[in-house]
């Protein structure tokens, strides 16, 4: 399997070279050259397998050439054996033919395990084989720190370096990245908002000169390892629903794009879905986009589902990708307009080709709390806030009540207390006992400015186990 950019001007790479780039040389995103699709009698077989041994069956064909069989079912099923349901990624049942997917049975409680518990793993691997050592820099709205950190926390040729908008993430998913402590790990507090984290991983992988030789490393959802685990989620769910005798829908809580790109590509590789729902909060740029063709920069606004407060989704590039026929010309010159003008619009035809799968809907604080209380007076079940948008959008814009509708679960909602005591739910939440003691833990983490030159100062200063690079 060879990979090349969405830009058109880096070097096509193997998986392994892709798990360590992160970002293509020429700014784009890395996506399969050429994408695996499974028959439907090769999909049917499928059922009733363990988590990890699907999760092969689907995920084989992106890794084959660079980590051999053994090697590749022995890590996933060390992934996903530390889950804490036996289904690894269990549905729960809301209403006539509508269902939660449960992903957050991992170790720190999100959909994010899925892929950066396997990250982790995938990156030891690599890393050992080849005797190299690598930096981290990572941004988060609140979920991918912790789970990134605890992915990698063992690796032992990892420096890791996160960053989070200083005070704009819930007390537990900050709780969670500032109470691992190691030697190689560290909490950046940003004064600023997610986008400023996320441009400045961007710009870090653009010049790594600062690094002094060492290797940079992306966990973000750029990094196709990320997209390429969340896949497996889709084949599971269609799976236990009847597929691929019948054909799936789902509403998918996103802000960077990454969950829901996953979806697409199953789809693709010849799972049948009917129908994706970007469900977003006020932060609605996929909204504006999928809903009147405009992808727009507006201000970014601080909600009750922090996750999703972003506002440029850098995975939308690679679905830009397909729908201009895969010309990397087309999509570097797209990018470009975005970046000196804040937006652009796509020709009708290109659009009307997304809005075939895709719907979408933008949901206020208002009604997420809403759609909380809703959903726990009629089933007793907690939603965390961003689930409650999926569900919100998922109810608002199905296509047919007849194709089981699956609203991807990605968080657990101890992690957003305030969501829910602002819905009126009483229903008292509690950590699950690996975390039972999260609040009497030690904190470590560094403030600092909205500022490149501090960010990548520090980097270089504190790589390398606490030596400077």
């Amino acid at each position: 399997m060879r990979y090349i950019s969405t830009r058109g001007q880096a070097p096509a790479l193997n998986f392994e070279d892709v798990l360590l780039a992160g970002l293509a040389s020429d700014g784009g995103l890395y996506v399969p050259e050429n994408l695996p699709r499974f028959t439907q009698e090769e999909i049917a077989s499928w059922a009733g397998l363990p988590y990890h041994e699907l999760a092969f069956r689907v995920m084989r064909p992106f890794v084959e050439g660079s980590i051999a069989d053994a090697d590749f079912r022995r890590i996933l099923e060390e992934t996903y054996g530390e889950f804490a349901h036996a289904a690894v990624a269990p549905l729960r049942q809301l209403g006539g033919n509508e269902w939660v997917m449960e992903l957050f049975h991992g170790p720190t409680l999100a959909f994010k395990d899925f892929a950066l518990q396997l990250l982790g793993r995938l990156l030891d691997h690599v890393l050992v084989k080849r005797g190299e050592r690598v930096v981290i820099i990572g941004a988060t709205s609140g979920d991918t720190g912790s789970a990134a950190i605890e992915g990698c926390r063992r690796c032992d040729n990892v420096d890791i370096f996160i960053l989070h908008p200083h005070q704009r993430v819930s007390e537990v998913q900050r709780r969670q990245m500032t109470t691992i402590l190691g030697e190689n790990i560290h909490n950046i507090a940003i004064e600023g908002n997610f986008d400023d984290c996320q441009e400045m991983v961007k710009a870090s992988f653009a010049d790594q000169s600062f690094l002094k030789g060492t290797r940079l490393v992306a966990v973000n959802s750029i990094n196709w390892a990320r997209i390429m685990a969340q896949i497996v989620y889709y084949f599971h769910a269609a799976l236990q629903l009847g597929g691929p005798a019948r054909s799936v829908a789902f509403s998918v809580p996103t802000g960077n794009f990454g969950d829901i790109f996953a979806g697409y590509l199953a789809r693709n590789m010849g799972l049948p879905i009917s129908q994706l729902v970007v469900a977003t909060n006020r932060n609605d740029i996929l909204h504006r986009f999928m809903s009147g063709n405009q992808y727009v920069k507006e201000t970014l606004h601080a909600t009750l589902s922090p996750s999703m407060d972003i506002m440029v989704s850098s995975n939308f590039e690679r679905l830009l990708f397909d729908l201009h026929g895969r010309s990397g010309s087309a999509i570097a010159e797209l990018m470009d307009r975005f970046r000196q003008g804040g937006g652009f619009s796509v020709e009708q035809d290109r659009w009307s080709e997304a809005r075939k799968l895709f719907d979408s809907l933008a949901v206020s604080d208002e009604q997420t709390c809403q759609t909380i209380a809703e959903v726990f007076a009629s089933t007793g079940e907690v939603l965390d806030p961003h689930t409650a948008i999926g569900v919100k959008a998922a109810r608002e814009c199905r296509r047919s009540l007849d194709i089981p509708m699956v609203v991807l679960g990605t968080a657990h909602p101890v992690k957003f207390p305030e969501a829910v005591e602002q819905a009126g739910v009483g229903k008292a939440l509690e950590l699950p006992a690996h975390l039972s003691d999260l609040f009497s833990r030690e904190e470590r983490s560094t403030v600092l400015p909205n500022d490149l030159a501090a960010v990548q100062g520090f980097v270089s200063q504190h790589g390398n186990r606490g030596k400077p690079l």
